[in-house]
C-alpha cells in the first residue's frame, strides 16, 4: 500500500539513535526517548494560501529532517510506524548527513 499526504502534511519515518551513552552504558528501549530526527517519506502538495494557490513545500522526500518532541501523529502502514505532521512542524533539513538505514 502507498499512503499519499494531503495538503501541507508530511510523513516522516524516525531515524533511530544510538543505544549507548558515550561512556558506554546500554540504554533500554523503555528508558530511551523516541528520537527528534527523522527522513521525509512522503510529501502533499503544499497548503492553500488564501487566494486559493499552492504554496510548494520546502521540504522534499529523502531529507532528514528535526522536528519537536510531541509533533505528528504516529500511524502503522504496512507494519511501519510512521509519523504524519504538517509541514510547520518541522523545525528545519539537516544538510551534509546521510541517513542510516536504520529505522526507529
Amino acid at each position: 500500500m502507498k499512503f499519499r499526504p494531503l495538503g501541507d502534511r508530511v510523513v516522516v519515518r524516525r531515524v533511530k539513535e544510538d543505544q549507548k551513552t558515550p561512556g558506554g552504558i546500554i540504554i533500554p528501549d523503555t528508558a530511551q526517548e523516541k528520537p527528534q530526527e527523522g527522513e521525509v517519506i512522503s510529501v502533499g502538495p503544499g497548503a492553500l494560501d488564501e487566494h486559493g494557490k499552492r504554496v510548494v513545500p520546502e521540504v522534499k522526500a529523502g531529507d532528514l529532517v528535526l522536528f519537536g518532541k510531541w509533533s505528528g501523529t504516529e500511524v502503522k502502514v504496512d507494519g511501519e510506524e510512521l509519523l504524519i505532521m504538517k509541514e510547520s512542524d518541522i523545525m528545519g533539513i539537516l544538510e551534509g548527513r546521510k541517513v542510516s538505514k536504520k529505522a526507529a
